[in-house]
């Protein structure tokens, strides 16, 4: 392959590809963007996406009532944000949250995260903005490399990689053991935080150069877990996810200013899982299995070095059949994007987008971006954009039909509503309906935002870099749920419906020092207001009330009274220092992350966040890792996560306490 060539390009530092799906200098993007480079994950000793993403600025994993962590980002919820390998996307939202937790960091070259609405090149799911991982390519020779880790609880991660290229022909072969016994924040309870798993990852890539200007990659990704699934003293079993993608992508080069790309890609995920008593009788089953097949053709017309189009046309095939549905539910949806980025004249970038989504369930969507950066001079550069961004009703808000068979809640998808009512009024379960089925004949909506962002690129030096990024996510249709039914036995009737006007806004700050070649600092801060403006009208209105404590008289609250959406911290910040002895072999790095208050829930009875209900409290995590380089090829490290103990039993399920490590790595 060609180092020209686009995959060859890929090679360079501080290169993008996510933000435009072109080969961009991270420098010169008018979007804001973010590149986790190999070298940083690897000298931070990590071993899953979670880890690294939880220390980077406006981002926050957030734990799921299932044990798996989402991510969320510039204070938008985790379903929001699309996340892809090597520019595909993965599968799998069981809950609206996509488990990041389960991507090993071990073969990925490097994390590209882009904010704000990205809907015009990605479509669903890029309501908020995109984590693309890139993982590693075929170089020229043999190499690999055995990685080891162990640590606290038994955490143990074990990965070994393995590259291959001569000629016209190349391969990396990647194998991952991830496991854990788990641990119990709470041992007053006889139920583990984490149950003890094992997964294992492998991915094989395969690059051919069909000709000086053709070249064919195919790559597969096979994913497997199983965990102890234990609900109470009495009911326990096991949960398994299987889960594997495939990609073909052939890339060509007509001319200097003609390319073209074909790309077939197809994933399946699939989670199963039991529960028996303790005479070994089936107490129940649930079953998850979600898939995708989507072709895709683009092409790029470089007008000349500074002007080029990017276009494509594909379709998606979405199929998804579970426990619990009315239905097994099936998505087409064509699409075709188009997207102009070019210097309108000296120092001036702009990028102009849009992208139409076709849908046999919702209303098809158009989707159009704009971004501009502009460079005062060599130090200052201000850069903005505004996009629209939407994500689709998932098939469980659209054909959910679930009866908790103890407590005996349900809860109904929208296009499921019709049938379920009638069928429990004819059972006689429904007391009183609260909302009319015929509300219900309506498509539900697919949510959407438009996103701003307004930004500042300010390099004093040539080894200082400073940032700020101003952000605005206005939502609509935003899916929530309500009651429509009161059953017989006191329980109620879930669905789903739009609402409006949600916002997230806020400032982000990132300075990165090169102090010298052996040091580096690097930190950032997020302000974020997370809020309901119909709740805002509310508190001005003076319709809620509250208490300060239980049994005292109730008072009217304020406006500045109210808090926000739940789960936001309005202060997060991080700071990490880098520091390398050469003369010694010797790396060494400090990284904190720091999260301010946050609610859960409403405590005092109004059913809104304010600032007399409880919170968490604010806290630091400090982690340590120490790495060394033996004899050329061998490395030993050490480190502390989570240095000061720091644990919440109550609130916090995802942080289990210091985890102490040591690591073995060797190269051959």
């Amino acid at each position: 392959m060609k180092e020209n060539d686009s995959i060859g390009i890929e090679d360079l530092d501080e290169v993008i590809i996510s933000a435009t799906r072109t080969i961009r200098q991270l420098s010169a993007l008018p979007l804001p963007a973010q590149i986790i480079s190999k070298k940083d994950i690897k000298r931070s000793n990590s071993v899953r996406l979670n880890d690294i993403l939880n220390e980077q600025t406006g981002l926050i994993t957030v734990p799921d009532f299932g044990g798996g962590e989402g991510i969320q980002l510039q204070g938008l919820d985790s379903q929001y944000t699309l996340i892809l390998i090597d520019g595909v996307p993965l599968v799998g939202r069981s809950a609206g949250t996509l488990d990041i937790s389960r991507i090993t960091v071990g073969n990925i070259k490097q994390i590209e995260v882009v904010k704000g609405a990205s809907s015009s090149l990605y479509g669903s799911d890029a309501l908020g903005g995109v984590i693309n991982i890139i993982t590693d390519t075929p170089k020229k020779g043999f190499n690999g490399e055995v990685n080891y880790r162990h640590g606290t609880f038994n955490n143990q991660d074990l990965g070994t990689a393995i590259n291959y290229k001569k000629d016209k022909i190349g391969l990396t072969a990647f194998y991952n053991r991830y496991s854990s016994h788990g641990y119990d924040l709470n041992p007053e309870n006889s139920l583990n935080t984490v149950e003890p798993f094992s997964n294992q990852t492998a991915n094989l890539k395969l690059a051919y150069e069909l000709s000086d200007y053709t070249n064919a990659i195919i790559s597969g990704r096979y994913y497997t877990q199983n965990q102890d699934y234990v609900a109470s003293e009495t009911l326990s079993g096991q949960s398994d996810i299987n889960e594997w993608n495939t990609h073909l992508l052939f890339s060509h080069k007509a001319s200097e200013k003609w390319s073209g790309y074909f790309e077939f890609y197809a994933t399946q995920y699939q989670a199963d899982e039991y529960l028996d008593d303790n005479n070994g009788n089936r107490f129940s089953d649930s079953y998850f299995k979600q898939s995708l097949i989507r072709p895709e053709v683009r092409t790029t017309y470089n007008i000349n070095d500074t002007n080029s189009f990017i276009g494509g046309v594909g379709f998606n095939h979405e199929t998804l059949d579970r426990t619990d549905f009315s239905t097994q539910p099936e998505f087409n949806a064509p699409y075709i994007y188009l997207q102009y980025d070019g210097t309108i004249f000296k120092n001036f970038n702009v990028i102009l987008g849009t992208r139409f989504d076709s849908h046999n369930a919702y209303t098809s969507q158009f989707s159009p971006k704009a971004a501009v950066r502009y460079a005062l001079n060599d130090k200052i550069a201000v850069k903005g954009s505004v996009g629209y961004g939407f994500k689709a009703p998932d098939f469980r808000q659209l054909y959910f039909d679930f009866t908790n068979a103890t407590v005996g809640y349900t809860v109904v998808g929208y296009n499921a509503v019709a049938d379920v009512i009638s069928q429990l009024e004819t059972q006689g379960e429904i007391a009183n309906v609260i909302v009319p089925v015929s509300e219900f004949n309506q498509e539900l909506k697919p949510e959407s935002s438009i996103s701003i962002n307004l930004g500042v690129d300010y390099n004093p030096l040539a080894q200082l870099k400073l940032g700020v990024n101003l952000f605005r996510n206005h939502i609509t249709n935003l899916i929530d749920t309500r009651i429509i039914a009161n059953k017989n036995n006191g329980q109620n009737v879930f669905s789903y419906y739009n609402i409006n006007r949600v916002y997230t806004e806020g400032l982000e700050f990132d300075a990165i020092w090169k102090f010298n070649q052996n040091i580096k600092i690097a930190g950032g801060y997020q302000l974020l207001f997370a809020k309901d403006r119909d709740v805002i009208e509310a508190f001005e209105n003076g319709y809620i009330f509250a208490r300060e404590t239980q049994g005292s008289p109730s008072f009217k609250l304020k406006k500045g009274d109210y808090f926000g959406l739940y789960n936001r911290s309005r202060h997060m910040a991080n700071l990490k220092l880098f520091y390398t002895i050469p003369k010694w072999n010797l790396d060494f790095n400090i990284r904190s992350t720091y999260r301010s208050q946050y609610g859960l829930f409403d405590s005092n009875g109004n059913n809104y966040l304010d600032t007399y209900d409880d919170f968490v409290n604010g806290y630091a995590i400090i982690d340590l890792a120490v790495n060394k380089s033996l004899f050329n090829n061998y490395q030993i490290g050490l480190g502390v996560d989570n240095l000061f103990d720091f644990t919440d039993t109550q609130n916090i399920s995802n942080i289990p306490g210091t985890l102490i490590y040591g690591k073995l790595n060797i190269q051959f």
